[in-house]
């Protein structure tokens, strides 16, 4: 592989490069869903840690997506994480057009009428503390205020790479 010199003029990729580089980053699937009239929820796989003390995540999101006004406006936020028995939620979630609610994705309200998806591994119900205006997108940064866990650790995850969702599977350790 060869990489070309970077001029002292170049501004950035163009947008098409940058998808391409970007397939080839395998990221975790979660959806994030927030309270609303009706609810948002949206499949995100910028979802990250960003601090353990105190306890802080980030995701993003585009400020023309569907999800936007409820999230520009949300107090609490879920975060769901999903593991590889859960493409067709991340599939759902990530589907515009639809009332993704009632695609037959079951949930119950949580804290303050936040939606909270039932049988993922992994969910956080957070309190955003900030949102930062980034390009296109808004960066939303969240302080964790409660959780819950499958008692399994090793449910393989859901993840997107290439355009396709896949899962790591845990082998022996050497």
């Amino acid at each position: 592989m060869t990489i070309a010199p970077v001029r002292p003029e170049a501004s950035t990729v163009d947008a098409d490069l940058f998808r391409r580089l970007l397939r080839h980053h395998a990221a975790s699937a979660v959806v994030i869903t927030a309270a609303g009239s009706p609810p948002a929820g949206f499949t995100a796989t910028s979802f990250t840690s960003v601090s353990l003390d105190p306890p802080l995540v980030s995701f993003s999101l585009s400020r023309t997506a569907s999800a936007w006004p409820t999230v520009e406006h949300a107090r609490t936020i879920a975060v769901h994480v999903l593991g590889h028995e859960h493409e067709h939620i991340a599939r759902t979630f990530a589907t515009s057009g639809i009332d993704r609610f009632a695609a037959g994705v079951p949930w119950e309200p949580g804290p303050d009428g936040v939606p909270l998806l039932d049988g993922v591994p992994a969910r956080l119900i957070c309190r955003v503390t900030d949102r930062i205006a980034a390009g296109d997108h808004t960066i939303v940064l969240a302080a964790p205020i409660a959780g819950q866990h499958a008692d399994n650790e090793l449910t393989p995850p859901l993840v997107y790479h290439a355009g396709r969702y896949g899962t790591l599977h845990h082998g022996r350790h050497r």
